[in-house]
């Protein structure tokens, strides 16, 4: 079985991979890729590229990953089959040598940034922000430079991947600082009696619209875990909502709420169920 994160080797991706596979009985079984984006991930599943992907989708203190949420909704039709959460350490990376007072440039995913913007703003007001795909691919370009310009906010493992050493540990803005990786495949997972469900709808444009699709759950007495807006990208002001719920497509309260959801929704996608996520 092929699986891709994304890449390169060091990011927080392949961490969730590799948490991933330590869960999966038939671990020595996968042959695991690197991509660069994750559009380049996604479109290799639907593509047969790859049997399964791990993406990340939110982040505590930054929200929902955008670029995943609208493949899923608008570019795809896949689906989730599993999640997991893993803490995350940011760390500002460097060549050996470097002082804080050296550093210019900061290279880093948009998210990784987002969550060290008091470090930054305080210890790196000076340094210019350039954002690069992945935590790792700064940490890699900040190794090939031939100055100590630049500085990379990654994970301690990227920095043993690429030889550079660890400036400051720790310089997320929360200690709480989670993401939420999903793994993307072509079908959804059998009902485990301890799932969650994810879809995404928009609804018309009229007051109450949305009240009255989130009734229809308070209605089946489930409950409702996340609920995210987004824009639906052909209409100023509009949006469609990705929400997840407790239970399995296949529980007869959940498969009725859904079929009335489907109904009274402008726009509907169902995104899977699969096993809710427990950390050991």
């Amino acid at each position: 079985m092929r699986i891709g994160f994304l890449g390169p080797r060091g990011t927080f991706s392949q961490e969730a991979l590799n948490k991933y596979i330590g869960l999966n009985t038939y671990e020595n079984m996968y042959e695991i890729v690197a991509y660069n984006t994750i559009p380049e991930l996604l479109f290799a599943v639907r593509n047969n590229d790859l049997d399964e992907a791990v993406v990340p989708i939110e982040n505590s203190i930054e929200g929902g990953v955008g670029v995943t949420l609208d493949m899923m909704a608008f570019e795809v039709d896949l689906m989730i089959k599993a999640e997991l959460a893993i803490q995350i350490r940011q760390n500002l990376l460097v060549k050996k040598g470097t002082q804080l007072k050296d550093i210019k440039y900061i290279l880093s995913h948009p998210q990784a940034v987002g969550q060290c913007r008091k470090f930054i703003n305080s210890r790196l007001p000076h340094a210019e922000i350039r954002f690069v795909y992945s935590t790792a691919e700064a940490a890699q370009e900040v190794s090939a430079c031939g100055n100590n310009d630049y500085g990379a906010i990654g994970s301690i493992a990227a920095a043993e991947e690429y030889k550079l050493d660890v400036l400051a540990s720790s310089i997320q803005d929360k200690d709480n600082n989670l993401t939420r990786f999903v793994v993307i495949s072509k079908e959804d997972s059998p009902r485990t009696g301890s799932d969650k469900t994810s879809i995404v709808f928009s609804t018309e444009d009229r007051p109450g619209s949305l009240y009255r699709i989130l009734d229809i759950f308070n209605l089946w007495d489930i409950n409702m875990t996340r609920i995210e807006s987004r824009p639906e990208k052909n209409e100023l002001g509009r949006y469609i909502f990705f929400v997840d719920i407790e239970g399995h497509r296949e529980d007869e309260d959940v498969r009725d709420a859904l079929a009335m959801v489907r109904r009274k929704t402008s726009f509907y996608k169902f995104l899977g169920s699969y096993p809710r996520w427990k950390d050991e």
